[in-house]
């Protein structure tokens, strides 16, 4: 139970590394309120979880701020983020429109700003009184740290909420420790399509990996597990790649 007593607001909870994320915390103790754009999602893993479920999409302030505030009031206070929610594109930049752009800015890097300006009041507020800092989690990639050919737009993203996570962790702590995971190949809905052995990506996985395989949600939320909990009470401003010993 590492999480006792926590109160943890998950977005893109509804499916993914977010779902893995909310039902991990939650069997370790954690009151966990889901964030989704996915209304029917949400609800079924709040109800997996014994948590709430709160529909927003993350890329919208307007829709933010009351969400995050009804979690808040659901769990008696927020003295946890962790920012799962993401979407990705796989195109080149000569193809990308500007409507690509700004739905990719909204959601992988706005967005995890709009959620975390909205809670910030709860988590300074846990942070003076719960005797160890709140905690910041946002899920970045692999992409972050090694920008991919033909995902510029979605790389420089990625890298971004990197850097943003580093100055937040700055400007927030000590009161709130900010942290950034940075995962590589990972089964969920969202890259499925990867897994398709007409994909030419599909054939080349195994190889790309110290590990010889992709990754699991999982493997992910243990990650996010590690860096909410106090057994990292004194790692802030850092980067956590899980990714298999990506080398290609």
């Amino acid at each position: 139970m590492r999480l006792d007593g926590r109160r943890v607001l998950v977005t893109g909870a509804a499916s993914g590394m977010g779902a893995a994320i909310a039902r991990l915390f939650a069997s370790e103790g954690a009151r966990v309120a889901v964030l989704d754009r996915d209304a029917e999602g949400a609800a079924r893993v709040a109800a997996e979880v014994d948590g709430t479920a709160h529909t927003a999409d993350v890329s919208d302030p307007a829709a933010v701020g009351p969400a995050v505030e009804a979690a808040a009031a659901a769990m008696g206070g927020v003295d946890g983020v962790v920012n799962a929610a993401g979407i990705l594109l796989e195109r080149p930049a000569e193809e990308t429109t500007p409507a690509d752009v700004a739905r990719l800015v909204g959601v992988n890097l706005a967005g995890p700003l709009y959620v975390c300006q909205a809670a910030l009041p709860h988590l300074r507020a846990a942070g003076r009184t719960r005797g160890r800092s709140a905690t910041v989690v946002n899920v970045a990639s692999m992409a972050a740290l090694r920008p991919v050919v033909g995902m510029a737009v979605y790389s420089a993203t990625k890298a971004g909420l990197l850097a943003m996570s580093h100055s937040l962790a700055y400007e927030w702590g000590p009161a709130i420790r900010v942290n950034t995971l940075c995962p590589g190949i990972i089964r969920t809905p969202m890259t499925e399509y990867l897994f398709d052995p007409a994909h030419p990506a599909y054939e080349t996985i195994p190889g790309r990996h110290a590990l010889g395989r992709a990754g699991e949600p999982e493997e992910v939320a243990a990650g996010a597990l590690f860096l909410t909990g106090d057994e990292s009470s004194f790692i802030s401003r850092t980067e956590l790649a899980i990714n298999g010993g990506t080398y290609r």
